[in-house]
């Protein structure tokens, strides 16, 4: 009989015979053919009179003249003794008449599975049959604290982006880049946090900033200001806060996460600090358009006259469009003000394509040789220069430039200020 009290692992194996074979067959094999194979201690039979093996179960049937089955065999011996035990098995090569085969499928760890059960039972009572109040005794396992913080993890919108579970429902959310970052903000009692993914926002994400007071939360390297530098040109931001340099926002404890979303700055401040222009990065409404854009074309019409003397000052970029080309791509700008789009030019400068700023980049990477240059309204990055590396993209206007440290010698970069 199986001593479920003292049952450490269960072996598992196949087995298969050339033959009709049944279960007294399978188990007359396993002892005669393993009596006096590995010694006195490991012998099956006094194995199972003194309860160190359990009874063998057979599980077999036939078909076609042939039999497959599985076999599981109780053991309370230690971690070794069970694989010697196990390797003794798979020496069998005849099941009555019939030859055969059997092969180890797996040996399972029986307090593993008590293990398991143990925390999925801590877990339901951790955060169902406690009272409101957070349990105060430090001896509960990491593996339970984690799955209750789970717990809390909640899914917004059809895309289920990882969130807070207080995001639909607060006035003010914080934009976050991951979603260890949004459990570290749940570990802190901070349920309005919810997840960006990176450097390519969600519709979701950008139409839910539309309706909140919103802090962009973001790590503290360059990824962290990369994310930054997108949120400002795609979405409604009220407030940018950092982690400290090189920390990651999961990595923050309370006193950290507390300082840093205390010493947030206003978007506009945000604006001047990462080069993103004077207004905010984000669709204009069509009555707004109408207002800002007569000033914005005068501007881009007379940044010439007001410097007129260009012969006597170096020329920073001798390679310059043409004025006639420039007309070109100031009308074409002048359309995609405030419209966050892109366009792709061929080298008559006709439109081949349009995609909004934030598919520039994916777009960038399929072009064909019939693209000659790229206008966007929003700011030329250096992830932009390096992708028209190795295209036949002769320019790329934007309306600004980033921090640029490498430029291809046959790219033209221009801004608005600049055409």
């Amino acid at each position: 009989m199986q001593n479920t009290d003292t049952t450490k692992y269960i072996i598992h194996t196949k087995i298969k015979a050339d033959g009709i074979v049944e279960r007294p067959d399978v188990v007359g094999a396993i002892f005669g053919q393993t009596e006096g194979l590995l010694g006195n201690d490991l012998d099956l039979r006094d194995l199972q009179k003194t309860g160190r093996i359990g009874r063998i179960e057979v599980n077999i049937r036939s078909s076609v003249g042939k039999s497959i089955g599985n076999i599981d065999i109780p053991s309370s011996l230690d971690k070794t003794e069970t694989a010697i035990l196990a390797a003794s098995l798979e020496t069998i090569d005849r099941i009555g008449p019939c030859m055969a085969n059997i092969e180890i499928a797996k040996i399972e760890d029986i307090r593993h599975s008590k293990r398991k059960q143990i925390i999925e039972r801590a877990k339901y009572i951790l955060t169902d049959m406690f009272d409101d109040s957070w349990p105060e005794s430090q001896e509960i396992t990491d593996e339970v604290k984690e799955a209750a913080r789970i717990e809390e993890l909640t899914f917004y919108g059809k895309d289920n982006i990882p969130c807070g579970p207080n995001v639909a429902t607060s006035d003010a959310i914080i934009v976050v880049e991951g979603r260890a970052d949004v459990l570290n903000m749940l570990k802190y009692g901070i349920k309005n946090a919810i997840e960006v993914g990176g450097t390519n926002a969600p519709q979701t994400v950008i139409d839910l900033c539309k309706k909140k007071k919103v802090t962009a939360f973001t790590d503290g390297d360059r990824g962290g200001e990369l994310i930054i530098k997108e949120l400002l040109q795609v979405a409604d931001i009220d407030f940018i806060a950092r982690a400290p340099d090189g920390k990651g926002v999961e990595e923050l404890v309370q006193k950290e996460i507390v300082k840093s979303l205390r010493q947030k700055i206003p978007v506009e401040q945000a604006m001047d600090r990462y080069q993103i222009g004077g207004r905010r990065a984000r669709p204009i409404p069509q009555s707004k358009q109408r207002e800002e854009r007569p000033e914005i074309r005068q501007r881009v019409v007379k940044a010439p006259v007001a410097k007129p003397r260009l012969a006597e000052r170096p020329r920073r970029r001798p390679e310059q469009a043409t004025p006639t080309i420039s007309n070109e791509f100031k009308t074409h700008m002048n359309e995609l003000h405030g419209t966050l789009s892109a366009r792709f030019l061929d080298k008559n400068k006709k439109v081949i394509k349009e995609v909004t700023v934030r598919d520039l980049a994916n777009s960038m990477k399929d072009v064909d040789n019939r693209v000659k240059s790229i206008v966007f309204d929003g700011v030329v990055t250096q992830r932009l220069v390096d992708i028209a590396t190795g295209k036949e993209i002769q320019d790329i206007i934007g309306a600004k430039i980033g921090n640029i440290t490498k430029v291809p010698v046959d790219l033209n970069i221009s801004s608005v200020g600049e055409l």
